[in-house]
């Protein structure tokens, strides 16, 4: 009996399964239906895009919430003018022109021409003295002088033609020059009897009356003073004389005179006199400067208070006073800046000036912007809320003593 062949190993692998097929068609629909639709890719873009958005809202948003607030604060602009560089000090007012107003000659008096502390101008009479003596001396001296006259004339006649003696011609020429002497001495004395005013001024408190009898050895009859303009006299601290010597001299050297209550406006005058010795009990120099005073509210031995300008400061930098603050680094200030975060700027300040301000030597420009107060709560980069800074006018002139020396903190 004749056995079957063998059947090959890859005829019994395959036996029952289903054959591949192998045709094109078959190929691609399959492919066609393991293909993604394009809406979905988009779909996936957008969610994805959608949630990316709220993750980063969200963080902003927690960020936004751990930032605190702006804080309230008042700001102003940093200015730019001239002022000066001063000092300032104490003094005393005294009268320009001081006159003790004596009998020349004596005799009672007969009247009195001025009421008491009242003004007086050059030439007023203020006292008559008993006249009538002294006009009896200088009539007598007059007709001397002209009988004296007329025996030189008739001395010159005879000299010409020779029948006088050279001698009788110079007596007569010496008795008529005598005469004429004793003529001008008795009208001084007469005119003595009149007591006019030497000055303008201020009258003060008479000190004799009329019926007293007065002469040359006398007390003073009455004072008058000078007071328009007057004196101020003022004292700088050796430790200033480096400063005051650099600008002495100068065209802007001022003084400037004032009352503590600021009753009356500041009076510029000039430097009179400035002392060259320092006072081995003081350590002082003084001063004198001459201060306008026509209204007489300056009276001399009044306290005032003086500003001794030394030179003008050109385009100087000034921010309010309040804006300078101090810390362990030295004097600071906040500077804003236009997202209205702060920035700490360390600053030079130099001395406060008239009308709320400060001199700052380094650290601001022109139109930048500070903050004024509001500064204890306050970080760099912190951010506000800008308020204008309105500054309140000072009843008096804000010139103390602390301003008198440093130009800047130290």
């Amino acid at each position: 009996m004749k056995v079957n062949a063998p059947v090959s190993d890859q005829k019994i692998m395959d036996y029952g399964l289903p054959k591949r097929s192998t045709r094109p068609e078959t190929k691609r629909a399959r492919t066609a239906n393991q293909r993604i639709p394009k809406w979905a890719y988009l779909l996936f873009i957008l969610l994805a895009g959608f949630v990316t958005y709220r993750i980063y809202q969200h963080r902003a948003t927690e960020v936004k919430a751990a930032q605190p607030a702006p804080r309230p604060a008042s700001v102003a602009k940093v200015v730019t003018k001239d002022v000066p560089l001063y000092l300032d000090e104490i003094g005393t007012c005294a009268a320009y022109e001081t006159v003790q107003v004596q009998a020349q000659v004596s005799g009672v008096i007969v009247s009195r021409h001025f009421q008491d502390g009242s003004e007086v101008k050059k030439g007023d009479l203020l006292f008559t003295i008993d006249p009538r003596p002294y006009q009896a001396v200088l009539d007598q001296t007059k007709a001397q002088a002209a009988l004296d006259e007329v025996t030189l004339k008739r001395q010159q006649d005879l000299r010409a033609r020779k029948v006088v003696a050279q001698q009788d011609y110079d007596i007569a020429l010496a008795n008529a020059q005598k005469s004429k002497a004793a003529t001008e001495a008795a009208q001084l004395n007469f005119d003595y009897c009149f007591i006019k005013s030497p000055i303008n001024g201020r009258i003060g408190l008479r000190n004799v009356d009329v019926g007293n009898l007065v002469g040359p050895s006398s007390s003073a009859l009455v004072t008058i003073q000078g007071l328009d303009p007057i004196y101020t006299d003022f004292t700088v601290a050796e430790n200033d004389l480096p400063l005051v010597r650099k600008y002495l001299g100068g065209p802007n050297v001022k003084v400037e005179t004032y009352l503590a209550d600021g009753s009356i406006a500041p009076r510029v005058g000039d430097l009179y006199f400035i002392d060259y010795a320092v006072q081995p009990g003081s350590g002082t120099v003084k001063a004198r400067g001459v201060t306008p005073n026509p209204d007489r509210a300056l009276w001399p031995s009044e306290f005032v208070l003086v500003r001794f300008i030394l030179e003008t400061l050109k385009d100087a930098t000034l921010v309010p006073p309040q804006a300078v603050q101090i810390s362990q680094g030295g004097p600071f200030v906040f500077v804003v800046k236009s997202d209205n975060s702060v920035e700490l700027r360390p600053v030079t300040p130099g001395q406060r000036q008239q009308g709320d301000l400060t001199v700052i030597e380094s650290g601001v420009k022109r139109d930048e912007t500070v903050v004024v107060t509001g500064q204890l709560a306050l970080a760099p980069g912190a951010k506000i809320a800008p308020q204008p800074y309105a500054p309140q006018a000072p009843a008096a002139p804000d010139r103390t003593a602390a301003s008198k020396s440093g130009m800047s903190y130290e």
